[in-house]
């Protein structure tokens, strides 16, 4: 009988990859090269090798050097439209290629000159028109790595240095003319090459190799696999599943849909299997992935972006994400049981399932590999450098797996796929610098965070919730890396001048990010789900919803109490975290309709009054607001818990 873990290797591996080209060797190889001399860059710059010159580069000849190589990379790997060839480079894209690698080579060349002479606002002639040319290629490249509405977006926010002083007043900035925008775009430290591509170049390359390595060497499997011999017997047992694969997975790679698409082929089919409604897998399957995205320690690239932003380190966000992401899953997790025990759905059998022992032995070196990672960035706290020797690690071990060893053109292809995932973001990030170039040379910034204050007024609940809409907004239409910086830069700093923690104010603005993915109307991460469960996209991004509705609270909860996110006395924080986590679990009770250790909750008047009680009794205790605030969640759950028990009395006594 095909049990998952055979189903978990046969996964579509290629798909999430899908809109990437299937090149031929030749050009396959060149990919592969232009991915190996980045991440050679990368290591002599970290490591100060010095190579080439004897002496570290300067950093921004370092930047350029590498956005020739990766983003020029964009034209080879993503093709220019959904009919274009995918088995060949097109002449188009070979031109692109070249004059992309071209145009910051010469940036490279005069890195020096560009800093020593000022060339953001004094450059000569020809670097102004090669200026014009990479500021065309960019927008070109952020529209095939992020969209048509992302470019749309990035060009007009490009050219606002243009036309500053014709809009009206809190969105007028100081107007600077073409070739000054051109200039300060391409050759200053604060658009293309800006906070965004430095994170990139600096800290989230290493954590791409590792994330990619992992998947080339059957990370996916394994962490399949684990999760079903853990937890595929008990009840609900492949939705729980899907919860453990899914974090697990979403954590290294940062992608909500190439997370659906790797673990959602096998959990998917198995919760179908088990008795789960179709649009209700689909849904369990798209919160998990979604939620991946927030759980150390990777949280994919967009948290070391925010390290940088914050000026504090990667192991500071991951451990204020650690709350809230905890929280969101314990809910998934309790409502799919609580779904489970009202529906009695039982789990597979075990004769079906991989035996931990052997899932262990298969892989142990992944979780080695997860070992040095954690030490490195924990105890010897060396971000940079810990995915690089993580990555070492766990590819001189997987080369005495005669298992999951890679042959020659299984590295040629794992190369190939680092460095598609390198040039995606690269082009995206690149992109996105020219909205920080825009806003940094036009002064808006500043002025803008000034004018939304004076607008809130004393209601800084105004803020946020405009906050909040703004995200789910952009969201829609922008990856959440993309969006986060968009958001960061114009309303973060009214966010903090308003007294909110600056880290708990960026996470926000992840977190509202996210929602869009499972949120209608367009719900990616949903409607990806859908595909694989065969049911409407639409019934699922419903189901999703009501399943991630924490997720659309937990960031008021935090915002206004820091102590949520660990930051403050460990003696707040303690108290805080325990109430929301009973909170969280009357919350999921009162949405499934299964109180947990008492039974169903009953349909009627009788069984909506214990479902509002129980509501409002976690909402409260979720909220983080003192002694007074616990004393009336309490008052307000009782009724639900008694009218409960009471209907169950008689089984639990049989019981």
């Amino acid at each position: 009988m095909t049990t998952p873990s055979r189903k978990a290797s046969a996964s579509p591996a290629t798909e999430p990859g899908a809109r990437y080209r299937q090149l031929p060797l030749g050009w396959g190889a060149l990919v592969a090269v232009l991915g190996l001399l980045a991440l050679f860059l990368a290591l002599n710059q970290l490591l100060n090798l010095g190579f080439f010159s004897g002496r570290v580069m300067l950093e921004n000849t370092y930047l350029y050097l590498v956005a020739g190589l990766l983003v020029s990379a964009v034209f080879l790997v993503f093709p220019a439209h959904a009919r274009a060839p995918r088995q060949r480079v097109p002449w188009y894209d070979g031109l692109l290629f070249l004059l992309t690698a071209g145009a910051f080579g010469y940036f490279a060349y005069h890195g020096f000159r560009i800093v020593e002479e000022g060339w953001e606002f004094a450059a000569p002639q020809t670097a102004v028109w090669i200026s014009y040319l990479a500021w065309a290629l960019v927008l070109e490249a952020a529209r095939r790595t992020g969209g048509l509405i992302l470019c749309l977006i990035v060009l007009f926010f490009s050219f606002y240095p243009v036309f500053a002083d014709k809009m009206p007043g809190p969105i007028a900035g100081f107007p600077q003319d073409l070739p000054t925008t051109a200039a300060y775009h391409l050759m200053s430290s604060e658009s293309v090459m800006g906070i965004p591509f430095r994170a990139f170049a600096e800290l989230v390359i290493g954590f791409i190799l590792f994330g990619a390595a992992l998947q080339h060497t059957g990370a996916g499997a394994f962490f399949n696999n684990l999760a079903f011999a853990l937890f595929g017997a008990v009840r609900g047992g492949p939705a729980k599943v899907a919860i453990f694969a899914s974090g697990l997975m979403g954590s290294v790679s940062g992608s909500v849909v190439s997370n659906v698409l790797t673990t959602g082929v096998v959990t998917i089919p198995a919760m179908r299997r088990t008795g789960l409604a179709p649009q209700f897998a689909g849904a369990v399957e798209a919160c998990a992935s979604t939620g991946g995205v927030l759980m150390p320690p990777i949280m994919g690239a967009t948290a070391f972006i925010m390290a940088s932003f914050l000026g504090v380190s990667y192991l500071h966000v991951a451990v204020a994400a650690l709350v809230p992401s905890v929280l969101f899953y314990l809910t998934l997790f309790m409502q799919i049981d609580a779904y489970a025990a009202r529906h009695v759905v039982r789990g597979l059998p075990r004769e079906e399932l991989p035996s931990i022992r052997e899932t262990i032995k298969d892989g142990w070196f992944y979780l080695a590999a997860f070992a040095v990672l954690v030490y490195m960035l924990i105890a010897l706290q060396r971000e940079a450098l810990a995915p690089f020797y993580a990555t070492a690690v766990l590819l001189a071990i997987n080369q005495l797996s005669s298992k999951q060893r890679l042959s020659w053109r299984g590295l040629l292809r794992m190369l190939r796929g680092i460095t598609a995932a390198l040039a995606e973001l690269a082009g995206l990030l690149a992109g996105v610098g020219l909205i920080v170039g825009a806003f940094s040379v036009t002064g808006l910034a500043g002025t803008l965070a000034n004018d939304l204050v004076f607008l809130a007024g004393d209601a800084p609940l105004v803020l946020l919730i405009m906050g909040a809409i703004t995200s789910f907004i952009f969201g829609m239409g922008m990856t959440i890396t993309a969006c986060y910086i968009f958001l960061v830069i114009v309303l973060a700093p009214p966010l903090i001048a308003a007294g909110f923690h600056p880290t708990a104010v960026h996470l926000f603005m992840l977190y509202f990010g996210m929602v869009s993915f499972i949120t209608p109307p367009v719900a990616i991460g949903a409607f990806a789900a859908a595909g694989l469960a065969g049911t409407s996209p639409m019934r699922v991004a419903l189901e999703a919803t009501r399943l991630g509705v924490v997720m659309y609270f937990i960031p008021f909860f935090f915002v206004y109490n820091p102590a949520l996110i660990l930051q403050g006395a460990w003696t707040e924080s303690l108290l805080v975290v325990g109430t929301a986590v009973v909170g969280v679990g009357l919350i999921a009770a009162a949405l499934q309709g299964y109180l947990l250790g008492a039974g169903p909750l009953g349909s009627g008047l009788t069984g909506w009054g214990a479902r509002l009680s129980l509501l409002a009794g976690g909402l409260a205790l979720a909220i983080p607001g003192g002694v007074k605030v616990v004393l009336l969640a309490v008052l307000l759950a009782l009724p639900g818990i008694y009218l409960t028990w009471q209907r169950n009395r008689g089984r639990l006594q049989a019981a």
